[in-house]
């Protein structure tokens, strides 16, 4: 029995509640894909780890000195609030449109469009900038395999960059679009080896701390997980956007509840266990590195300039040897590659579910009748990627790294309006219990009150042209130009939309609503 057809049947007991129907609606995807493993795979994979490590190790250091496993778990407190937002939600209503849907039923269409669009344009960004890593990833791998720097030079050639970059976005497209159990067969592989690698290179890293090889080595101190004790609250605030990045993509678990099986417990127990595995990765690995290198700024020190770009390319020699460093270069690929792949999984299905509610075009509603998959969707995903990165690259390659520091303001504006969205739909259930105050109302508010703290102080720095690449648009940071854009951007195809599409934006397809009293088997 689902929330939708739930009535009080015999043996039935009275256990929570369940919105009505309220307009939900079945998309035709295929139920029963992925179990809850699959499910945290999934979430690992569309994070990323150890690309997340790679580019933000040495960044965080830079910010917030030897407190790197501190700010780590700093930002890690949000996301974990906000999780919680989710699981509740998917309970009440295990709809692939997540955030979009859920947002409707308790603010209304308007925000749900924009929160919806925030979830879409932060995703093409990603999957962007996924693309780019692998294919410099895979020239670079290329180069140490066959000691060709000629070969690793190609990656230089921007015809030949592109081209690679768009053939690893048709790859990853076909596989999406191909179906869930597609897709998780190769993330099972995939995590895997990101998994061992990091494992093999704290492993080593704490060996070489103990040996004392390395000049900038530290002795483990308690201390770095005290985020009292970052040097000023500005240093905190930057580091904190930084970790909580690496963080996203997790809910990547719960837009594929329609497929997973036990889709209204499932999904939220996967992305608790996906982030449980991504802030232990993250401290181990943040403290091996730390204890081997240090995080000053000389030397192989975390923050050194020629290190923080790329820490895993800088130490996979000095730490793991020549022979076992090129398994970081392919960890690396690896996770740009299936997080590359996985992460068409959250777009194609908002996409789908906001053209299966009327907010978007029809065709988007379009689901393969063999793969049971959102075809239309995922591959208008794929070109859009294709032709955001393409244009951006050759446009300038200053708007592309400003375009990725916008990523924040997005990720930041989603989650914030999902968790407050959470204790607004259940805001009657407060009162029945300790457990529905914690999880649907304390938690939720919180994690939204924190994310929305990191929204505004991004907001505030971007303005400053010195953020991101440098460049401004008459006087205004050019990052700040572009997030805020690109939010605006979404208010005008809103209004589009609704002279196209009345019902929806008149409440009249998925309708605003508070959950009624139900039972469950």
């Amino acid at each position: 029995m689902t929330q939708l057809d739930a009535r009080p049947q015999a043996g039935d007991t009275v256990r929570g509640t369940a919105p009505a129907d309220g307009g939900v609606r079945g998309k035709g995807l295929g139920g029963n894909s992925v179990g809850l493993m699959g499910s945290a795979v999934i979430g690992i994979s569309t994070v990323a780890p150890v690309y997340c490590l790679t580019s933000t190790l040495g960044s965080t250091a830079g910010e917030v000195g030897v407190q790197m496993p501190a700010v780590f778990l700093a930002g890690f407190l949000p996301m974990l609030l906000v999780a919680f937002a989710y699981r509740e939600l998917n309970k009440a209503m295990p709809d692939c449109g997540t955030s979009f849907t859920w947002t409707v039923k308790a603010f209304g269409p308007r925000v749900g469009w924009m929160c919806g669009w925030g979830l879409v344009i932060a995703t093409i960004i990603v999957l962007s900038n996924l693309a780019g890593v692998a294919t410099s990833y895979f020239w670079l791998l290329a180069g140490e395999i066959t000691g060709s720097g000629s070969i690793a030079a190609l990656d230089d050639s921007k015809p030949v960059h592109i081209l690679t970059c768009l053939i690893l976005i048709a790859i990853a497209t076909a596989i999406s679009y191909r179906g869930m159990t597609a897709t998780k067969g190769i993330q099972y592989a995939l995590v895997g080896l990101q998994l061992v690698v990091l494992a093999l290179f704290v492993a080593m890293a704490v060996q070489k701390a103990n040996s004392g090889e390395f000049a900038s080595s530290l002795d483990f101190s308690w201390s770095w997980l005290n985020p009292f004790a970052v040097q000023s609250f500005a240093a905190f605030t930057a580091g904190l956007s930084l970790s909580i990045f690496m963080f996203w993509g997790w809910d990547a678990c719960l837009t594929a509840n329609e497929e997973t099986i036990g889709s209204e417990k499932t999904p939220g127990r996967a992305a608790l266990i996906a982030m449980v595995v991504l802030v232990g990765s993250y401290l181990a690995t943040a403290v091996a590195a730390q204890m081997a290198v240090g995080s000053g700024g000389s030397g192989l020190g975390l923050a050194d300039p020629d290190t923080s770009d790329n820490v895993f390319a800088a130490l996979a020699g000095p730490v793991m040897g020549p022979g076992l460093g090129v398994l970081l270069f392919i960890a690396v690929l690896a996770s740009a590659a299936a997080s590359l792949q996985t992460t068409f999984i959250p777009v194609a299905r908002t996409v789908l579910a906001m053209s299966t509610y009327e907010a978007l075009p029809a065709s988007y509603a379009r689901v393969h009748p063999r793969f049971r998959t959102p075809g239309r969707a995922t591959v208008t995903a794929g070109v859009a990627t294709g032709v955001f990165y393409t244009v951006m690259t050759l446009v300038s390659e200053h708007v592309l790294v400003d375009t990725i520091y916008a990523l924040g303001l997005m990720i930041c504006f989603y989650y914030a309006l999902t968790a407050f969205a959470c204790a607004w739909y259940f805001r009657t259930d407060l009162t029945r219990s300790g457990r529905d105050l914690v999880f649907k109302g304390l938690f939720p508010v919180v994690g939204g009150i924190l994310l929305t703290a990191v929204f505004g102080k991004t907001l505030y720095d971007m303005w400053d042209p010195a953020y991101g690449s440098g460049s401004s648009v008459f006087g205004v940071g050019s990052v700040f130009v572009i997030g805020v854009g690109l939010l605006l951007l979404g208010v005008v195809l809103m209004l589009v939309m609704q002279r196209r599409s009345p019902a929806f934006f008149r409440g009249e397809v998925l309708t605003k609503e508070t959950p009624a009293l139900v039972v469950e088997d």
